[in-house]
């Protein structure tokens, strides 16, 4: 994985984000202050999301598409469509 320093730095960024909002909810902080934050976080996520599915895309995908094996061609394509279902069920 190519971004992978950079996907942990995120990661580790959003889990201490989640830590503070655990905090805010134990100290009975403002709702909607609450759900802006978790917003962020839910931003943050789909940002790793998106550099993942990315290196996949420059990696997986292309060789199994550029490879002499059918299967694994239509594997790789269900796969990311599996991916785009399940996201869009959100």
């Amino acid at each position: 994985m190519s971004d992978k320093s950079e996907i942990l730095a995120r990661l580790r960024s959003i889990e201490g984000h989640v830590r503070g909002v655990a905090r805010m909810v134990e100290n009975d902080a403002y709702c909607i202050d609450i759900i802006q934050q978790t917003l962020a976080i839910k931003r943050a996520i789909d940002r790793v999301n998106q550099l993942i599915l990315s290196d996949h895309l420059q990696t997986c995908v292309t060789t199994a598409i550029r490879g002499d094996d059918p299967i694994e061609r239509e594997r790789v394509l269900s796969e990311l469509l599996d991916v785009f279902e399940a996201s869009n069920k959100l």
